[in-house]
């Protein structure tokens, strides 16, 4: 009976790790060159670990390199740490990252801010694009990498201030399962399962499930989604490797926009008050990715690397929210829904060779990426109608008295509101070698070229095909130093580029097709440092330049002018893996200043970036008192932002953000071989804060106190 169970099971969940693949590639074809290699691609290849952090990946260069060579900053969160931390989303572990801040993405999305550029679409998973706007699951991960800085050279455009890659798990042929069920003192209930069954001596399936319902601290908001992974594994013999993988994935929960603000400041005393209609308030996704990897190694020193995925990704989303501050007692509410369907079809190929050339020890990389999206938008403003059905502006405000409201909306089309079918198409090649002429220097260098061909269909007008196509070319060069083995010091340039349409490239017209991408150029010197056995100290300096952006025009009439700029300079510091076999830690620290340094369409010269803390610092650790039992603590510090650039006026007008510190908490306790308790305490002292935004008046309270239990199960 357990067997036809876990076939059941098994038939039900799939996806291809191809990025932990990638990382596994080394042990299965044999490309170690070091016994500390060796050592960490064995760790990879398990996807299952205790320790935080991760030795090597390949992401970063996509060749397998250990961390501290990699000459950028990096931050790795691994399935242990996410497990530890009971992390259930972006948002959530994106406050453990130095340099990172979480928007709120209109409720519907993931978004964030990195060294002071924020996007919706730098989203990656097993190094494939992942750009559509939906909140992303864990269940299914081996780890989560942020990498900073432009990144184009590896991801193609965009990446201006970093990227963030989901490594899923993949197959094996060892038999195990893993089942976490967890239950938090606001009601909600979560169950993962993770399911391994050797098939064959060379076939392996592997099964990840989830299912969550869940409410919040704020009434009337709730999410419910499931989602199921398999992924199956075949290894005929040492040099060949093939993986296919299929994920479903259901996100549904209510698009809660947050609070307003009063006299420049988060409203306070409304935490847990949702502004506007919930009934009409809704995020609904529906996520499938399939895909192929497969790797064949030709000798001892040449690698064939192949990924292809095919993604369908179907949005809508409903939403009543507040549109303006609450100075008067009142707050204006504002309606609109939006549809976003999305396919891509995206195929990477590379060719890794290692060896030895004139004495010097190299690694070269060759690679062509083909990749074709089709989206259509759409999008519907709301107004509110009285009980006779006819249109009342009077119903467009809420009281401070009563602030969740119900109304009658009908949706129409405005001049502004998108009506589109878009066509991305991308040709990409790139190169890249590392050159090691002694033990104590390496160089990487790369060079990427794209031609990404963007055709826009506006069903509003009269010439409704709008297209531009951008010839890209993205350089990437790196100096690492070795003055021990356990120390490397780095120095690098790299670039990006992102055509002048958005991140999500859904809108064109006759003046942005004409114009120059924008630019993102990172200068960048930092040091990794092995302290300990396992314990990697991180250091980075940096000065991210964002150039050729819009900026007004001072003819009127003309089209607005490439003069704007923005710069982030910023120090980051990071402290992750194991201090000793009992204690693991993952702390950060970054000091920023992102401003506007020529005007832009947005805001002038001196203005700050928004979501940008000063000061931001981080602190999780976990300590093994004994066999069956452990402690975590974590700490979050951040000093004040800002909620927006405050307007294109002489005087800002942005919402300011106060700093903040909370303190979480855990407990682990063995209750049998295979069985743990954990309980989880988010917020212990209650305190009152305010993380993050989406603009002044889309502000999210911090949740209060907040406890959650959960029961694992290994066998």
């Amino acid at each position: 009976m357990r067997t036809v169970a876990r076939a059941l099971a098994g038939a039900t969940l799939l996806v291809v790790p191809a990025s932990s693949v990638l990382a596994a590639e080394v042990v299965a074809i044999g490309t170690a060159t070091t016994a500390e290699e060796q050592a960490a691609q064995v760790v990879t290849v398990t996807g299952k670990r205790d320790e935080y952090g991760v030795k090597s990946t390949v992401t970063g260069t996509r060749t397998n390199t250990l961390v501290r060579d990699i000459p950028q900053a990096i931050s790795v969160v691994s399935e242990a740490q996410i497990e530890d931390q009971s992390l259930r989303s972006v948002a959530d572990l994106l406050l453990f990252v130095p340099g990172a801040t979480p928007g709120t993405g209109e409720a519907n999305r993931d978004q964030l801010t990195l060294r002071g550029n924020n996007t919706t679409a730098d989203f990656f998973v097993d190094g494939i694009r992942d750009d559509a706007q939906y909140f992303r699951d864990f269940y299914n991960l081996d780890r989560v990498e942020v990498l900073k800085g432009p990144n184009a050279m590896i991801f193609g455009r965009g990446g201006g201030g970093g990227i963030i890659n989901r490594v899923t798990k993949r197959a094996g042929v060892k038999d195990s399962q893993q089942f976490i069920l967890s239950h938090d003192s606001e009601g909600g209930t979560r169950l993962t399962a993770d399911d391994s069954l050797r098939l064959t001596g060379a076939l392996g399936l592997r099964v990840n499930g989830v299912y969550e319902k869940g409410d919040s601290f704020r009434r009337d908001v709730d999410l419910k989604r499931y989602g199921i992974n398999p992924t199956i594994g075949w290894q005929p013999g040492a040099d060949t490797r093939v993986d296919l993988s299929y994920e479903y994935f259901h996100d549904r929960r209510t698009t809660d926009r947050g609070v307003p603000s009063l006299n420049g400041r988060p409203i306070k005393g409304y935490d847990r008050d949702f502004f506007g209609d919930p009934s009409n308030s809704v995020s609904d996704a529906d996520v499938q990715i399939a895909t192929l990897a497969v790797e064949q190694k030709f000798g001892e020193a040449l690698l064939l690397r192949h990924r292809t995925q095919l993604a369908d990704y179907d949005k809508y989303y409903v939403n009543v929210f507040p549109s303006s501050n609450a100075n008067s007692g009142t707050v204006a509410i504002g309606a609109y829904n939006s549809r976003n369907d999305r396919r891509n079809l995206i195929s990477q190929t590379d060719l890794v060779w290692d060896g030895r050339i004139a004495g010097i020890d190299q690694t070269w990389l060759v690679g062509v990426e083909l990749g074709r999206q089709k989206s259509r938008n759409q999008r519907l403003s709301g107004r509110f109608l009285n009980d006779l059905g006819a249109v009342d502006a009077s119903l467009g405000r809420v009281s401070l008295a009563d602030t969740t409201v119900e109304r009658r909306i009908d949706f129409f089309r405005s001049a502004t509101d998108a009506d589109n079918r878009t066509r991305a198409t991308v040709a990409a090649g790139y190169v890249q070698t590392q050159l090691r002429p002694a033990d104590w220097i390496e160089l990487v260098a790369g060079l990427r070229y794209d031609r990404f061909k963007l055709r826009v269909t506006d069903e509003r007008t009269t010439v409704p095909t709008f297209g531009r196509t951008d010839r890209l070319v993205s350089p990437r060069v790196g100096l690492v130093l070795k003055p021990r083995r356990d120390l490397s010091l780095y120095t690098s340039f790299s670039r990006s580029f992102l055509p002048q349409s958005g991140d999500q490239f859904s809108g064109l017209t006759q003046t942005s097709e004409a114009l120059k991408p924008e630019r993102f150029d990172n200068m960048e010197v930092g040091a990794k440092w092995e302290l300990l056995d396992g314990l990697l100290a991180t250091a980075a300096l940096y000065q991210l330049d964002r150039s050729n952006t819009q900026s007004p025009n001072p003819v009127v009439g003309l089209p607005p002018l490439l003069t704007g700029a923005t710069r982030t300079r910023g120090l980051e510091l990071g402290l992750e893996r194991s201090i000793a076999s009992r204690l693991q830690v993952s702390a950060g620290y970054a000091l920023q200043d992102s401003e506007i340094l020529r005007t832009t369409a947005s805001a002038p010269a001196g203005r700050k970036v928004p979501l940008v803390p000063r000061h931001s610092f981080s602190l999780w650790s976990k300590y093994q008192f004994s066999k069956p039992l452990a402690a975590g603590l974590g700490l979050l510090a951040r000093s004040k932002s800002t909620a927006s650039l405050g307007g294109t006026g002489a005087v800002s007008t942005a919402t300011v953000l106060p700093g903040y510190a909370r303190i979480d908490g855990a407990l682990f306790y063995k209750l049998a071989p295979g069985i743990e308790a954990q309980l989880n305490v988010e917020n212990l002292t209650n305190r009152d804060y305010f993380p993050t935004a989406h603009n002044d008046n889309n502000i999210a309270p911090g949740a209060p106190r907040t406890a959650r239990l959960s029961l694992k199960a290994e066998f």
